[in-house]
């Protein structure tokens, strides 16, 4: 009935209503009538300003409504579902301006949902009008307009209650939740979650919370298999997947209704499928910062849901988490999960969440989604804080092992050639600090135990990066040998098949000696567990890691000649890398059988400054030397050498403290055995593990660093046999040297080594090397009934004879490249541990004897292998440098003798002033001057003219006379012609 005085838009609003007596027959749909809602909405679309009074007066018709449906008014309920299907109605039509009608939509859907939580067709109505309203608003007003964004979060809560519906009816559960999450859905593929920074980590909180409830209650393999179908198939409408580019007359929003009566109910699985594309379009969305809340509110809800004892739940979320979100954003999963686990280090007990936060921290690097831009430094450097904190707290804290799982995992992942290098020179640096200073003060209950912790801790966690960028390398390699590419052309083809088989250097770089090198004064730590861990970590690195470069054994272990194909330059090449003095390779060498030396020779362990009873025969160190002997040894007994690649991590405090020790240390070596060993029966079983893997993984090297210390240790034994109370351990290192002895002579096919040290253990009848289960450590540590001349038939090795079959060996002179008396000469130099340290190999005048005249190896080629008489080549060996103008100006000047040393070389002048422009290093292209040259200040004058026509002779100026050199040049010239 139409009054004079009513409005126009009220009047549309009415027709829309059936009459009263009618409201209960309109059901079950409940709908406006078809042609009145045309009119108003019509009328709406084209009346701007007559929206914002049609949403208040439907929003004071509606709190009518749901007040008396509350007291169970049926009529009430009818028109309360009517007026909600007309709000959706005016936000669908009137979709550009639905800014005006938001603050009466939004509040009245939250009184509604307030009223009348537990009915499910209101609910699912008002979810309705909800969805619509997030599909089409732009979101401006949420944080600007405080009661519609009050109302908007009242509404979320509502909804996310909604969806942790506990209902004991199984049916009424599941729709309850599909409903709920229907809601949040919407809300998540809306403007009204993105536009506001600030709102959007509440709403996240709020959102995540049922989300993750209903995933932790789901089961793994059901999760397994619904997340590979929502990442295929994506949101189920197609306008929640492009919403956000879709313009707004575009966009369609999606009707939310209950399953009609008497239909077979939803099930669980339908439930947890809802909530992983809920998860899903969030993430797909979400910035870095976004993404950042998104794992906060994570953590904050699995506190709140105690869901950290669900580890493999947690893990899989981290998982799908990192896999669904963008990909220039997936470093923040495992960033901000390290965060949270640094938050929380210093909590005394181990909880739950620590951890589940190191598993999903694991789960997450070992995962194959790839994270670029994840700084892995940043993160291996938060874990290694965090370990060495629990260290100090508990040394044997559950949460160790955890943690050292988490830095290996970090070699998954190569995004870089030299990532892993770096990663583990941080690793060292933070070693040798623990090892020098501790992670307790020096005086406090616990400080070995705590310092022992942290030094195997950190050990595992290095020796496990390692190995796991290696097994990602074979992986890796594995996958292109299955998957070749098509070579673009003949050429390539033939270059794809002349590549080394071992991928891993086109991947990344090895971890370089000279920065394990750092770790090598483990060996002689004062803790024997440290000491085993290191073994096993030495072993793995001699064997996986560290560069043979011209120095690789045969598949079977066993160094052969090598084959005449590969070329005499490749041999010169190899040659050179093998015997060259600044070679950080047998750098490396060198100082680990020092420290072995020191090992099985010192009777006290550890780099520690206080002086042992023991040691008094020995020069003490002056406290006022002690700065110059830092400086002096920093270039040789330095924890980096010669490389001119600077130290990781490491301060100068602790560097230059661990220099001074080392130093100190060495000069506890002995020459000769006086005393009992410091070291076990377990330390001599791992100094032979290491000593062989040495001779079978680095046969030419370690044949060049390890005899002169085996020979050194058969002279300390051999001076000190006469003492009965160094019996056992003189027993003990005679069958190590004759078990390293008989690893080299099989390594090198040396039958009459092999042969010799067969019968030298043939002899021995109770080994100590070899673990047997009758012999413990207390039988090894007390046996004293062995004497010379007691029932003991024991006969060493004979060490002379050895060495004279070794130098020998045609095997062994092809591949050093010189004779039996050089070698000879090299091998059997007097060695000390101290000139291991100190660069062995330039102490020992092995430039001089090995290298003959100190020009390069490529230049020294054997005749044998360059079957061509190569006068260039000879020119060159003469001199490192080209001729030219100025050569003939100082000639004629009389300064052909000060200037030119290839033209004529003083005999009082080294050889060792020319070195071979290979040598590495800061001065490896320079010349070492021996005496002072001063350049006479006069003009002297010309020399003579038979110095002259040797210089024009040389340039190829004038009559040839046979000059070969010009002969080869010109030679050249007519082949290129012809």
């Amino acid at each position: 009935m139409h009054h004079l005085f009513t409005p126009n838009h009220v009047q549309l609003l009415n027709a829309c209503y059936p009459p009263s007596s009618a409201l209960l027959a309109a059901g079950p749909d409940y709908a406006p009538n078809s042609h009145e809602l045309s009119r108003l909405t019509y009328y709406a679309s084209n009346n701007r300003g007559k929206l914002t009074k049609l949403g208040a007066e439907l929003e004071k018709r509606l709190k009518t409504e749901s007040r008396k449906a509350c007291n169970g008014n049926l009529r009430m309920r009818a028109s309360l579902l009517i007026t909600l299907s007309i709000f959706r109605s005016l936000a669908s039509e009137c979709k550009r301006d639905i800014a005006l009608l938001s603050p009466s939509l939004v509040s009245s859907v939250e009184t509604t949902l307030t009223a009348l939580p537990s009915d499910l067709g209101i609910v699912a109505r008002a979810a309705s009008v909800f969805s619509a309203w997030t599909t089409y608003t732009d979101g401006h007003l949420i944080g600007a307009d405080s009661t519609l964004t009050s109302n908007y979060l009242s509404t979320l809560h509502t909804f996310a209650s909604l969806s942790r519906n506990d209902a004991p009816d199984h049916e009424t559960r599941n729709r309850t939740r599909l409903v709920g999450l229907s809601a949040l859905t919407a809300a998540l593929n809306s403007e009204a979650l993105y536009n506001d920074f600030v709102q959007f980590r509440a709403q996240v909180s709020v959102i995540l919370n049922p989300i993750l409830l209903v995933l932790l209650r789901s089961d793994i393999s059901t999760l397994n298999e619904q997340a590979v179908e929502v990442k295929d198939r994506g949101p189920i409408s197609p306008y929640l997947a492009e919403f956000r580019q879709r313009p707004t007359y575009e966009r369609r929003a999606a009707s939310i209704h209950i399953h009609i009566d008497g239909d077979k109910g939803p099930s669980s699985s339908e439930v947890s499928e809802a909530a992983l594309r809920a998860l899903f379009s969030l993430l797909n969305h979400a910035n870095g910062p976004q993404l950042g809340f998104i794992m906060q509110s994570t953590c904050d809800n699995l506190d709140e849901l105690k869901g950290w004892s669900k580890t493999d739940h947690c893990c899989w979320l981290a998982q799908r988490t990192a896999d669904w979100a963008q990909y220039q954003y997936r470093y923040v999963v495992a960033t901000w999960l390290v965060e949270r686990l640094l938050e929380n280090q210093h909590s005394a007990a181990v909880t739950p969440m620590h951890r589940a936060l190191t598993a999903m921290i694991t789960t997450v690097l070992n995962s194959p989604t790839r994270m670029i831009n994840l700084s892995s430094s940043d993160i291996l450097s938060n874990l290694t804080t965090i370990l060495i904190r629990r260290t100090a707290l508990e040394p044997e804290d559950p949460l160790i092992p955890l943690l050292e799982r988490c830095i290996a995992s970090l070699g998954t992942h190569v995004y870089y050639s030299d990532q892993i290098q770096d990663l583990a020179g941080e690793l060292v640096g933070r070693l040798v600090t623990v090892e020098i200073q501790g992670v307790l003060t020096q005086g406090k209950p616990g400080y070995y135990r705590a310092r022992s912790a942290a030094i195997r801790a950190i050990l595992a966690g290095l020796s496990g990066l390692i190995e796991t960028a290696n097994k990602t390398d074979a992986n890796f390699q594995h996958h292109m040998q299955r998957t070749p590419s098509r070579p673009s052309s003949p050429l390539a083809d033939r270059s794809s098949r002349d590549l080394p088989h071992d991928n891993r250097t086109a991947r990344r770089t090895r971890v370089p000696p000279d920065i394990w090198q750092d770790t090598l004064s483990l060996i002689c730590d004062r803790e024997v567990a440290v000491r085993m861990d290191y073994t096993n970590a030495l072993i793995c690195y001699l064997t996986h890691e560290i560069p043979k470069y011209g120095d690789c054994p045969d598949p079977d272990g066993t160094k052969r000649t090598r084959k005449l194909a590969e070329g005499p330059f490749v041999q010169a090449a190899n040659a050179s890398a093998l015997l060259h003095p600044g070679d950080v390779i047998n750098k490396h060498l060198n100082s680990l059988h020092a420290y072995y030396y020191m090992l099985l020779t010192c009777s006290v362990l550890g780099l520690t400054s206080g002086s042992s009873p023991n040691t008094s025969s020995h020069t003490p160190v002056q406290e006022e030397n002690l700065d110059s002997i830092v400086h002096d040894q920093r270039t040789s007994i330095s924890l980096s050498q010669a490389t001119g690649r600077p130290s990781f991590s490491l301060s100068q405090g602790p560097r230059d403290r661990k220099i001074s020790l080392i130093y100190k240390y060495v000069k506890r070596a002995p020459s000769a055995l006086s005393t009992s060993p410091a070291a076990t029966f377990n330390d001599i079983q791992d100094a032979l593990r290491v000593l062989r893997t040495v001779q079978e993984q680095i046969p030419t090297r370690g044949l060049l660093t390890g005899v002169p210390m085996l020979l050194a240790l058969h002279r300390a034994i051999k001076i000190s046999d006469e003492n009965p109370g160094l019996l056992r351990w003189i027993f003990a290192i005679d069958e190590l040297l004759a078990r390293a002895w008989l690893a080299i002579g099989t390594v090198w096919g040396v039958q009459e080594v092999v042969t010799r040290a067969e019968q030298a253990l043939a002899t021995m009848k109770v080994s100590f090397i070899v673990p047997q289960t009758s012999l413990s450590e207390d039988t090894f540590l007390t046996l004293q009934d062995f004497s010379w001349n007691q029932g003991v038939p024991w006969t060493p090795v004979d060490k002379e004879v050895i060495f004279a079959a070794l130098v020998s060996n045609e095997t062994v002179l092809d591949a050093f490249g010189v004779d039996r008396e050089m070698l000879s000469q090299r091998l059997s130099t007097s060695w000390t541990p101290e000139a291991a340290l100190n660069d062995f190999e330039r102490l020992a005048g092995f430039e001089a004897t090995v290298r003959g005249d100190g020009v390069s190896p490529l230049l020294r080629i054997s005749p044998a292998l360059m079957h061509m008489n190569n006068m260039s080549l000879q020119s060159l060996a003469r001199s490192t440098r080209g001729l030219g103008v100025t050569d003939l100006r100082e000639a004629l000047e009389g300064r052909s003798s000060m200037s030119n040393p290839a033209l004529a070389r003083p005999p009082s002048i080294s050889t060792l002033d020319h070195t071979s422009s290979l040598v590495s290093g800061e001065n490896g292209h320079r010349l070492t001057q021996t005496r002072s040259r001063s350049r006479p200040k006069k003009r002297v004058t010309p020399s003579a003219a038979g110095e002259v026509r040797d210089v024009l002779s040389k340039l190829g100026i004038g009559k040839q006379n046979g000059n070969l050199l010009k002969a080869s040049f010109s030679a050249l010239q007519k082949s290129d012609q012809r």
